[in-house]
């Protein structure tokens, strides 16, 4: 800057302060300067439009206007050039409104001098070189997918990036100038400590679990460094924060499925040395049954060899969890396997429980054993008997599930190819959220003592992975619960016969996505717009209805679930059809029974989605309804 010629413009309707300005500027010791004058208002703003000099210096008083009204101006067309205001002895207020319009800093005539005024102009085109280079920086962060912001050591926000503004939903303009803690809620303890290590040490690396504007909660690996100066603020912590929400998600997934396996084995080895325990005790047992005399001691026995083949008995269903059971699999129908079940069930259950079948004549087949699989059936059924002393409805149904991608990300055990899903559902007492992650573990039981012995689900789960299959379970408190059991699928060429249904993309509309689940919204939304559709998402109900009452005549579809927290999805219908009766919704549920459904269709939802749901179901439902509505139309 040293080394080049700056151009200044001094803009002043006295000629005697532009040979006292011209004077000063030869006796400048560092900068070299070429000094014009302009000595009138609107020759000034041209001057100042062409953007030919690198500094101006303004006088506030310009005969009837003022230098203050023609600052405001040129900052308001967007004039990045310093400008340095001159004023009069005692005009303090008047400096102060300068420099909130903009201007780079203000100088009194009364006190001015050559020194001065140069050292006010270097550090006028220093903060703006500054400037431009924060900003060039600012552009390449913008690009990034991490979000990065700046804050002070009050935790004020200074920077704010576009993936800052997408991951936690505060567009750049209302976080600048917040404290983080109105936009996200942070425990403070690890607050402090990475404060207190940034300070010490210069970093400080971790994870802290936050919330978005919409509420959500998130888990981020954030990266803080102290920085010796951003914008004249001094100092400053740089924060790059990653959002790795998902994999935690998929982490704890990994960790469930390692404790069982961890389980598994264990117990496969208790297993091993029972067996070897109750096989000569049985022995034994049934030996001396027929050597014995005594009457007493005849009565004695069969209680020896009864409970020596229930300590069996429980070896061979922790066995069975281990996938320590070997069998031959053959080529079964299904619909044979429910059949059997169903009037077995129907003749032993008690008749308050009212027992239903589904099956469609064109399901296809699975290679497995029909015992083990009898056994995965009849252990769901009679959990649902359980759940239902007062009873209640229970149901059976089966059908064909292609798996796609998408499905494979929401689960971790899923693979994608065809399926044939064993649906159990009942209207039951349902499983409490806390402990719905560990109703597959062996021995872990919700019964009264004596009632189960903690091994029927973790023999569902040994006998289905056994087959390469998973189990997924969709449960609430007081409505009941649904176990879904996924067996790979061998498509014969009878089954085939199923016709392929065409996938229909969009034409740009705009679909409303209302889920809880991060995961799911983000899927969701993926899907749709690969396929031409626009999406839009909120996190519950009272999101939900704000965005649709501000787009509402942009919104063809609503895709809503059905449990939310803050409003759940038959509040959230029954307000969206308040707003506009005519809505085109689609109600979203892991788990919906007939009445759900019936009630449902009363209110006028063109479609139910069950969860959950592949990319092809998705939209081939919205295909429907809009098809649905241009028929009606």
């Amino acid at each position: 800057m040293e080394n080049s010629q700056i151009r200044i413009l001094l803009i002043d309707d006295d000629e005697d302060d532009y040979v006292l300005t011209r004077d000063w500027c030869d006796e400048f010791q560092v900068l070299d300067c070429q000094l014009e004058w302009i000595d009138n208002y609107q020759d000034a703003q041209q001057a100042i439009a062409n953007s030919q000099h690198d500094i101006y210096l303004l006088d506030y008083r310009l005969g009837d206007r003022n230098g203050l009204e023609l600052l405001k101006s040129a900052i308001a067309n967007g004039c990045s050039t310093p400008i340095i205001v001159l004023t009069g002895q005692g005009e303090r207020e008047i400096d102060m409104q300068a420099m909130a319009a903009g201007a780079a800093d203000y100088l009194e005539k009364s006190l001015l001098n050559a020194p001065l005024l140069e050292r006010s102009i270097r550090y006028a085109l220093e903060r703006k070189r500054a400037q431009e280079t924060i900003k060039a920086q600012a552009a390449l962060l913008n690009v990034a997918t991490d979000a990065i912001f700046v804050q002070d050591l009050t935790n004020n926000i200074l920077f704010w990036n576009q993936a800052a503004a997408k991951l936690y939903g505060w567009e750049k303009a209302q976080a600048i100038g917040k404290k983080t803690s109105q936009l996200w809620q942070e425990k403070q303890t690890p607050l402090q400590t990475a404060l207190s290590t940034v300070i010490q040490h210069g970093a400080w690396q971790g994870e802290i679990q936050q919330k978005t504007k919409d509420g959500a909660d998130i888990v981020v690996e954030s990266r803080w460094t102290l920085v010796s100066e951003f914008e004249h603020q001094n100092p400053s912590i740089l924060v790059v924060n990653t959002d790795i929400t998902q994999k935690k998600i998929l982490e704890g997934q990994l960790l469930r499925s390692q404790r069982l396996e961890s389980i598994g084995t264990l117990a496969s080895g208790i297993a091993h040395d029972l067996n070897n325990v109750f096989a000569p005790i049985l022995m034994t047992a049934q030996l001396l049954e027929s050597y014995v005399e005594s009457d007493r001691t005849k009565r004695l026995v069969p209680i020896l060899i009864n409970s020596a083949k229930r300590g069996a008995n429980l070896v061979k269903q922790v066995l069975a969890f281990t996938s320590g059971v070997e069998c031959d699999r053959t080529l079964l129908q299904i619909k044979d396997l429910i059949t059997e079940i169903h009037q077995v069930v129907c003749e032993t259950f008690p008749k308050s429980i009212q027992i239903n079948s589904q099956i469609p004549e064109n399901l296809w087949m699975v290679l497995g054993d029909s015992l083990q699989l009898h056994q995965v059936l009849m252990n769901l059924c009679v959990n649902a008997r359980d759940a239902m002393p007062n009873g209640g409805s229970l149901t059976i149904s089966a059908a064909n599930f292609l798996i796609d991608e998408n499905y494979a990300k929401m689960h971790l055990d899923a693979k994608t190819g065809a399926y044939v899903v064993i649906t159990v559902t009942d209207t039951g007492v349902g499983i409490p959220k806390n402990i719905l992650d560990r109703i597959f573990e062996p021995f872990f039981t919700n019964k009264e003592p004596g009632k189960g012995t903690g091994l029927g689900l973790s023999t569902v789960l040994g006998i289905i992975k056994s087959h390469g299959g998973f189990v997924n379970v969709y449960s609430e408190v007081g409505k009941g619960s649904q176990f879904k059991v996924y067996l790979p699928a061998r498509q014969t060429p009878e089954t085939r016969e199923e016709p392929d249904t065409e996938l229909t993309d969009g034409n740009g509309e705009l679909i409303l996505v209302v889920d809880d689940e991060d995961s799911i919204r983000d899927i969701t939304k993926t899907s749709l717009e690969i396929h031409n559709y626009q999406a839009i998402t909120a996190c519950d109900g009272v999101e939900a209805i704000a965005i649709y009452a501000q787009n509402s005549d942009r919104i063809s579809v609503v895709l809503t679930d059905m449990v939310m927290p803050t409003m759940d999805g038959i509040t959230t219908i029954r307000t969206l059809k308040k707003i506009n009766p005519d809505v085109k919704i689609v109600a979203v549920s892991g788990l919906a029974g007939s009445d759900k459904l019936n009630l449902l269709n009363k209110m006028g939802v063109q479609a139910f989605l069950p969860k959950p749901y592949t990319a092809t179901e998705l939209l081939q439902t919205i295909g429907s309804v809009r098809k649905s509505e241009a028929v009606r139309e």
